[in-house]
C-alpha cells in the first residue's frame, strides 16, 4: 500500500462511518445503534483474546519444532489488526475486523503474501531450523542449545555451586586506592 493512500483513508473511512451511522440510526434508532457498536467491541475483544492465545500457542509449537512460524506470525498480525478495527467505533471497521477473524481469509492473505514477498537473511536466517547452528538440516533446532543425542555445553549452576571471589591482582580490588601507582589511565 503506497504511503500516499494513508491520508486518503484517514479522510474517507470516518466520512464513510458517519454515513453508515446515520443510515443505521435512521433504520433502527439511536440507542439500538449505540448498543450495537458496544456489542461489536465486546465480541471483538473476546475473539481477540481467544484467537490471539491460540495463535501464540501455534507460534510456540512451530518454534519448538524448529520451523519458522511465518504463517502464524502473519495470522497473529492480522488478528491484532482485527482487534484494533473492532475496538474502533464504527460498522465499516467492525465488518473489516470480523472478516480478519475468519481463518480462511487469513490463509488466503498468507498465500498472497508468500507469493509476493522474498525473504533475504544472513547466516542466522539460513541456519534457523538447523541443529544448533551446525549447518546440518537433518538436525532439528533445539532452543536450549542441546542437539539430539549430545549433551549441551551449558552448565547450570545454583548460588551454592558458584561463589565469586575478588581477584587480588585486579586494580579494581586494590586495598590502597590513594596510591597513584594502582590507578589505570585511559
Amino acid at each position: 500500500m503506497p504511503l500516499a493512500l494513508i491520508p486518503f483513508l484517514l479522510l474517507v473511512v470516518p466520512v464513510l462511518e458517519i454515513g453508515v451511522f446515520i443510515a443505521v440510526g435512521g433504520a433502527i434508532g439511536l440507542w439500538p445503534t449505540l448498543g450495537l457498536v458496544v456489542l461489536t467491541a465486546v465480541i471483538g475483544s473476546v475473539l481477540l483474546r481467544r484467537q490471539g492465545l491460540s495463535t501464540l500457542d501455534a507460534i510456540q509449537r512451530e518454534t519448538r519444532a524448529g520451523r519458522v512460524p511465518g504463517r502464524e506470525l502473519v495470522s497473529g498480525l492480522m488478528i491484532a489488526i482485527a482487534g484494533v478495527l473492532l475496538l474502533t467505533p464504527g460498522f465499516v471497521t467492525d465488518t473489516l475486523g470480523f472478516l480478519l477473524f475468519v481463518p480462511q481469509l487469513r490463509d488466503a492473505v498468507w498465500r498472497f503474501l508468500r507469493s509476493k514477498v522474498v525473504v533475504v537473511g544472513g547466516q542466522a536466517a539460513a541456519n534457523f531450523g538447523r541443529g544448533a547452528g551446525t549447518g546440518r538440516p537433518e538436525q532439528p533446532f533445539r532452543p536450549n542449545g542441546a542437539e539430539a543425542g549430545r549433551r549441551s555445553d551449558v552448565v547450570d549452576l545454583s548460588g551454592d555451586d558458584y561463589r565469586r571471589q575478588p581477584d587480588p591482582s585486579s586494580p579494581w580490588n586494590a586495598d590502597n586506592t590513594d596510591d597513584p601507582s594502582n590507578r589505570t589511565l585511559h
